[in-house]
């Protein structure tokens, strides 16, 4: 149950950073860098919950549920 609230408040970062860095575009004039900061915090937590999930299926934190039709 751990594992799956760590993914979830992950992903809510990721969308959080994306809203961040949208509202940095329309907002930010000049070389202002924060657009782009917004955007490495977003693909860095992206990669953390990738590599989260591989660590966590291999420990058995989670599983996979097979697709009944």
């Amino acid at each position: 149950m751990l594992a799956k609230t760590i993914i979830v408040i992950a992903l809510f970062g990721v969308i959080t950073a994306m809203g961040f860095a949208m509202y940095f575009l329309m907002q930010d004039n000049g070389p202002k860098k924060r657009t782009v900061n917004a955007l490495a915090v977003r693909v860095g937590l992206s990669i953390s919950i990738i590599v989260f999930l591989v660590v966590a299926y291999r420990f058995g934190w989670i599983e996979p549920h097979g697709v009944v039709p």
